[in-house]
């Protein structure tokens, strides 16, 4: 794949991200929608970021192509969680198994660590994730807990699990 740069989400990046997005949707455990997003309302969401201590980054090759991107997002609406946030990792289905998401999750720490509004990092996983499991267990967050059967996608109940890392 050759070299990344890690970078602040742009506009112009948001498509290339909606497609990695989309495809998970679609094909995959990892996210519990089960309709994809359309173009306004990704807008809406990628809008949120990039201020206070929310930052989206992405990983980009040297040609242009956005192979994942991640996010530090509001936990909840309630002001007394601002200092909580929420990781979210998505790597282009092709790109996966070369250290994108290692590359993306040391950045987005290390913002997280150097910036004072952010105290908890937390990360909602579905169980089967274990690959996700496994990186954030890299990056030192401890398992807090399992909600059972809280979601249901293509047919099967998926748990999610509580992953948390104090900044």
């Amino acid at each position: 794949m050759g070299s990344l740069i890690i970078r602040k989400a742009e506009y112009d990046d948001w498509p290339q991200m909606l497609h990695i997005y989309n495809d998970e949707v679609v094909n995959g455990l990892s996210n519990l929608d089960v309709h994809p997003k359309k173009m306004d309302a990704w807008e809406d969401y990628c809008r949120r970021f990039n201020r206070d201590n929310h930052p989206m980054l992405v990983a980009e090759s040297a040609d242009g192509h956005i192979a994942g991107y991640a996010s530090l997002g509001r936990y909840r609406e309630k002001e007394a969680y601002a200092s909580t946030v929420e990781l979210s990792v998505y790597v282009a289905r092709e790109d996966r198994k070369q250290g994108v998401a290692t590359l993306l999750l040391e950045e987005l720490q290390k913002e997280a660590r150097e910036g004072p509004q952010t105290h908890l990092v937390i990360s909602i996983i579905t169980s089967v994730n274990r690959a996700s499991i496994e990186l954030h267990r890299k990056f030192g967050f401890l398992y807090s807990g399992r909600s059972h059967e809280v979601g249901q996608k293509f047919g099967h109940y998926l748990d999610i699990d509580y992953y948390e890392l104090t900044v």
